[in-house]
């Protein structure tokens, strides 16, 4: 494995515990690593953009992260709340509280939206209540009743995100929620995604809309073939215009 040199900025850190930690991450498929000494950290509400280039390993280390079943975590400490969750069976890390909002954001079919929302807390403890999910997100009360897959991309996209929330959820993992949607519904995300960060959920979003994730973000994590290049804040990358054309063609 190669070794880069991270370029890092503290601004906004403090020198407590992180809420939230990952180091040393690495993973694979199969002999190939995709992800390779990840480390970073988070401190409660924080919102981070995960960036890279197409093939950088940001959706590995999402999946990594959430103990998802591809990749394979092969080595690695994964922390959230002062619970280690590495050595754990995959599904603890959905028990601890992590969850993850897949890019193809797998809505039930043949079931309401809240009928999405009540399967969603069948096997896992209680987040949010749906009344306060509906204020958060007003089209699906409006909705509630409706097939979830016959909405539009982005009401499944609401959707989604609000299944993660009606768990008990301290990290939320964000995989392309911009992805296909007008810029109005894109701003209506942003909007929940903000009331959420104020609500004390701390999230990683990964997202091709590199600008549109780093005005949103507190942080930013740079990926480079599989490695850390870039941990700092998000207005620094948004302010270098090396940085971006660098690591994210932009």
């Amino acid at each position: 494995m190669s070794t880069k040199t991270v370029e890092r900025s503290h601004a906004g850190h403090t020198e407590a515990e992180p809420f939230f930690s990952c180091r040393d991450l690495n993973s694979y498929y199969g002999d190939s690593y995709i992800v390779q000494n990840v480390s970073f950290s988070l401190n409660k509400g924080e919102i981070l953009a995960l960036l890279g280039r197409n093939g950088a390993g940001k959706t590995s280390t999402l999946r990594s992260i959430a103990r998802a079943s591809s990749p394979e975590l092969h080595s690695g400490e994964v922390i959230l709340d002062g619970v280690k969750l590495h050595g754990k069976p995959n599904y603890f890390a959905a028990q601890a509280g992590i969850q993850l909002v897949q890019e193809d954001r797998r809505i039930i079919p043949g079931m309401t939206v809240e009928q999405n929302l009540q399967l969603a807390i069948i096997s896992g403890s209680v987040g949010w209540p749906f009344e306060r999910i509906y204020e958060l997100f007003p089209r699906l009360a409006e909705r509630r009743k409706q097939e979830g897959v016959t909405m539009s991309g982005g009401e499944q996209q609401m959707l989604a995100i609000a299944r993660a929330l009606a768990r008990d959820l301290k990290l939320l993992l964000l995989d392309e929620p911009y992805e296909g949607l007008a810029p109005v519904v894109r701003h209506d995300i942003a909007k929940a995604l903000r009331e959420v960060r104020a609500a004390g959920i701390t999230s990683i979003i990964v997202e091709q809309n590199a600008v549109a994730a780093l005005e949103l973000s507190d942080r930013a994590v740079i990926l480079d073939t599989g490695e850390v290049v870039f941990d700092g804040a998000a207005k620094e990358v948004l302010e270098s215009e090396d940085l971006r054309h660098r690591y994210l063609a932009i």
